[in-house]
């Protein structure tokens, strides 16, 4: 595992010991940042299931401003701070140690809004569309934001998720990639 492109390119990143985590592959990372970047202006970054860091921090490589990582495991929260300091990119994110609706209400009472998140559980969770919509109406949601969902190529969270709507679904054997772009939402009286 590596930082694919931008300022941390080549850069190794750690693995969570154990079964735990599923660490996005390289290939996946690539085309999913060809999908959705590739390089960003300053964006705010939410990395809600962070595990080792790996999208979050492709993100700041890539031009990204800051990034919020949050994973309940206390050795991916340690993964993540050895792969900030490693990528050199640590100046610019903040690692919370928590569960994901509790992260959510204590970043909404910080004032955060997100332009890009990144969603991806543990695939035995179904709850993506759940938390994009919790964002979503806590104003934590930038205008244009968008959410990426990475799941089980066996399950499906629909076209559309609140004012997210899917722009793309790409299948990598057992992962699946959804991209969401927020839509502004206007209805017609």
């Amino acid at each position: 595992m590596r930082v694919i492109s931008g300022d941390a390119k080549g850069r190794p990143l750690k693995a969570v010991p154990g079964q735990t985590t599923r660490p996005t592959t390289d290939k996946v990372k690539e085309a999913l940042f060809s999908m959705i970047g590739p390089y960003f202006d300053g964006e705010v970054v939410l990395d809600l299931f962070a595990g080792t860091g790996g999208l979050g921090i492709e993100a700041l490589s890539r031009g990204a401003g800051k990034a919020v990582f949050i994973d309940m495991n206390p050795r991916s929260v340690e993964v993540v701070r050895a792969n900030l300091e490693t990528a050199r990119v640590a100046d610019r994110a903040e690692v919370y140690r928590n569960d994901a609706r509790k992260a959510i209400k204590l970043l909404e009472r910080k004032g955060e809004k997100f332009d890009l998140i990144f969603l991806d559980p543990p695939y035995s969770m179904k709850d993506c569309h759940e938390l994009l919509d919790e964002l979503e109406a806590r104003g934590m949601t930038a205008d244009g934001a968008v959410a990426v969902v990475e799941h089980e190529s066996g399950f499906d969270y629909g076209d559309r998720i609140g004012r997210f709507e899917r722009r793309r679904l790409a299948n990598y054997g057992e992962t699946s990639i959804s991209i969401y772009h927020k839509t502004d939402g206007g209805e017609s009286e």
